[in-house]
């Protein structure tokens, strides 16, 4: 009986076909054609990968693929075999390939990117926590007027100044309200919500802008006076006070 290496010799013969030729259209290299011929199967990478160039030699040549490989079984003894080696060779799984790896450059550049996103980060963050938003600082002026409620009691976060001309006290006695604050060069002295029973005090050398969200809910008190109510609830109202107010 031949064997397989004598087998797929003739089978090449027989199809005119030249090793360099066979190699051409397996994609297996010439020395290890020339290998298998000779029952050498040392370098085929396998069990598995030597099946798989067995079944690929007998398609190029016409043969029978399945009498190829129980030749290659009785010969070369069988072997216990994983899962994925017979699902391979039942063409139910691709051949596993080589695990790519990733180039030392591309690493390079993804850290190099990491870095600057994370840099310009920190700047964007930096900008936003230095920027205009809450320019004046807290006070100790803050004192309740006679026109604060028992429950209006300034708590130790009322008072923002940028200078000392005009004052303004929020007193939000009815309902809680939004408000926005800023001097006459458009410094922001406070933005957020006054909870209901708080009083905020202001100060600025030459003007005060109020924006005040729900205006029915609020009293406020220029320069030591009560003026009258600027809005129903619920209004959106914006107002501006000098040092003659």
């Amino acid at each position: 009986m031949m064997s397989l290496g004598s087998l797929i010799a003739k089978a090449r013969k027989d199809a005119g076909l030249s090793l360099e030729a066979l190699a051409s259209k397996t994609n297996i290299r010439v020395t290890v054609l020339r290998e298998i011929e000779g029952d050498n199967f040392k370098n085929c990478g396998g069990e598995t990968y030597a099946r798989g160039h067995v079944r690929n030699i007998a398609a190029v040549l016409k043969a029978d693929p399945q009498e190829f490989i129980r030749v290659y079984e009785e010969e070369q003894g069988e072997e216990v075999r994983t899962m994925q080696q017979l699902l391979v060779e039942n063409s139910v799984m691709r051949e596993p390939r080589e695990e790519r790896r990733v180039s030392w450059k591309i690493l390079v550049m993804i850290s190099v990117i990491s870095l600057m996103v994370v840099g310009i980060a920190q700047v964007v963050i930096s900008n936003t926590n230095t920027g205009n938003v809450v320019i004046a600082a807290p006070t100790n002026s803050a004192t309740p007027s006679a026109w604060l409620t028992p429950s209006a009691q300034p708590s130790d976060q009322n008072s923002f100044s940028s200078g000392k001309g005009v004052e303004v006290r929020v007193n939000a006695v009815r309902a809680k309200s939004w408000l926005f604050v800023s001097d006459a060069v458009g410094r922001t002295l406070f933005s957020g919500q006054v909870s209901l029973g708080t009083e905020k005090v202001f100060t600025a050398d030459s003007q005060i802008n109020l924006k005040v969200g729900n205006a029915g809910g609020v009293d406020l008190a220029v320069n030591g006076k009560k003026v009258a109510a600027i809005g129903a609830n619920g209004a959106v109202v914006s107002v501006s006070y000098g040092v003659d107010s």
